[in-house]
């Protein structure tokens, strides 16, 4: 007996009416109706039949959405998946050599050093970048020469800003599948992606599915993510009150083994990850995937020292990319003075990412069960 398909009606009520949609838009852009307006972004960014008639039934947005188990079994497969955290080859912590991007990064530079190398070795024609327009405002570009990528790294503002505000709405994750979906009416090819856990696995699905123009994406960065943050006015006046701080004065934002907010006039602030869940996107809460499991190379913060980048190297095309960067001189690893202080320090970053990854896991889980 032919498997039913399932469309977006399923989508509908297993993912968006349980409050686990990611937002990421990736069933709107890709749907292969789209030029019939068969959907679209609904109210929040929530995806809604526009003409459920106009709707071909081919169950594409239910496959490619990352809350969904379809393809997990072929991506697994693929990428020689293993527990507690993905295939890999090896993890390290390494830097940028580069000053400009030195002093913009928010950790040690390595993702705009990595993609700076493939541009200027003509091995992409482009990255799509997220360049943040405020502290808690970014937008998804198609970042073409070595000044925008510097540009977009990154989270660097002046005192004087103010906070960008989007209908009174504020948001640390950006939407990107977006702009890939755009990349098929130019002529770009050989296209990096910077992205979360989940939208690096919905490109997955897409290339598994020989959507176009997934075919383009040759090289895939894949960040850490515990979880992004969205919040309205009236949560933001809650947050500020809560952690005794103006966000005015927020300079940049970081997740280490906390949430690290660093103010004007260099003050630092360490904050349990369980005092900020309330502004965490519901989304976050459903997704199993710490490390991005299915990027070539996947890189933050945790468990290297400031100035330092953690880059867990998946697969060949990422070894190659970062050994390329690393023989050329856009990165340089953190050494130790002996072998074994190398295990040691390798060992307990190996740690720290299975620890995040098992936590952020069994958070899924149980938000999942209910």
């Amino acid at each position: 007996m032919e498997e039913e398909i399932k469309t977006f009606k399923d989508l509908t009520e297993e993912v968006i009416e349980k409050g686990i949609c990611g937002k990421c838009g990736g069933c709107v852009s890709f749907c292969s109706a789209g030029e019939l307006n068969a959907l679209e972004m609904g109210k929040n960014e929530v995806p809604r039949y526009i003409d459920e008639d106009k709707c071909l039934k081919c169950g594409i947005c239910y496959l490619i959405c990352p809350q969904t188990e379809s393809l997990n079994e072929e991506l697994q497969e693929k990428f020689g998946w293993r527990p507690p955290v993905g295939d890999y080859q090896r993890t390290t912590s390494a830097q940028t050599t580069r000053k400009e991007i030195e002093k913009k990064c928010t950790d040690g530079g390595v993702v705009t050093s990595l993609l700076l190398y493939l541009l200027e070795r003509n091995m992409i024609n482009g990255a799509i970048v997220s360049k943040k327009t405020g502290r808690f405002a970014r937008r998804a570009i198609v970042a073409r020469t070595s000044e925008e990528l510097v540009e977009a790294a990154g989270s660097m503002f002046s005192g004087s800003l103010h906070l960008e505000e989007l209908g009174g709405e504020y948001t640390t994750y950006t939407p990107i599948l977006s702009t890939v979906k755009s990349l098929e009416k130019g002529y770009l090819h050989d296209i990096a992606v910077v992205g979360t856990p989940c939208q690096i696995n919905a490109i997955r699905k897409m290339q598994c599915l020989g959507i176009i123009p997934a075919h383009l994406i040759k090289y895939t960065i894949g960040l850490f993510c515990i979880e992004n943050f969205s919040f309205d006015d009236v949560a933001r006046e809650m947050l500020e009150k809560k952690l005794d701080i103006n966000l005015e004065k927020i300079v940049k934002l970081n997740i280490k083994d906390d949430f690290v907010i660093s103010l004007t006039k260099g003050v630092t602030i360490h904050v349990p990850l369980e005092e900020v869940h309330e502004v965490a996107r519901p989304a976050c809460f459903a997704c199993k995937d710490f490390s991005n499991e299915y990027a070539d190379i996947s890189v933050g913060g945790l468990a290297s020292p400031d100035g330092y980048t953690t880059t867990m190297i998946r697969t060949g095309v990422g070894a190659s990319v970062f050994n390329g960067a690393l023989s050329h001189g856009y990165i340089k690893e953190r050494t130790f003075q002996n072998a074994d202080e190398n295990r040691i320090e390798k060992t307990k970053m190996l740690a720290k990412i299975v620890s995040f990854a098992r936590r952020k896991r069994m958070r899924a889980e149980k938000r999942l069960s209910k």
